[in-house]
């Protein structure tokens, strides 16, 4: 029983002493992370012109691991930069379309810029973009994700 209480005393004073301790579940309020439903809403999120940060995940532990990292950097990072996560055994046409067989990956999509029409279109409804697509391949945590955003020059402030 002295164990236990010695124990909980120095887990308490660790959590209250310790910015950095892990282990420790934060409180980051409601998600931050946007789910992915339809490509359509993909283009209106990147409108919004600010960087969009999408991981493709399927189910799997690292996944698991990786969600943690992106609620946090979410928080950290809202509403500057924007978080996606797309199941891709939900939309495997948008997974496929990256072109990549190890999952889950990150990649950040940012500077939309409307295309100049060329030609007729099939379709009025249509709109053309441009965006530009860098993979992720920082380490995967809030810290990754601040290097990676100040390397590229991303404007973002943190919050909490």
């Amino acid at each position: 029983m002295m164990d236990e209480s010695f124990l909980d005393r120095m887990v308490s004073q660790l959590r209250s002493t310790c910015k950095y301790y892990t282990g420790y579940p934060k409180d980051l309020g409601p998600s931050r992370i946007i789910p992915f439903t339809s490509e359509r809403q993909f283009v209106q999120l990147l409108h919004e012109g600010r960087p969009v940060v999408v991981a493709f995940t399927i189910k799997c532990t690292y996944t698991q691991h990786l969600d943690k990292v992106l609620e946090e950097a979410a928080a950290k990072f809202y509403p500057h930069i924007k978080f996606v996560r797309v199941e891709c055994p939900k939309y495997p046409g948008f997974c496929l379309t990256r072109q990549r067989n190890e999952y889950p990956f990150v990649e950040v999509f940012y500077n939309p810029e409307q295309a100049a029409s060329q030609g007729k279109s099939v379709d009025p409804n249509i709109t053309k973009y441009s965006v530009k697509v860098l993979p992720f391949n920082y380490d995967q945590s809030v810290y990754g994700f601040r290097e990676y955003f100040r390397k590229h020059g991303f404007k973002y402030s943190e919050t909490n």
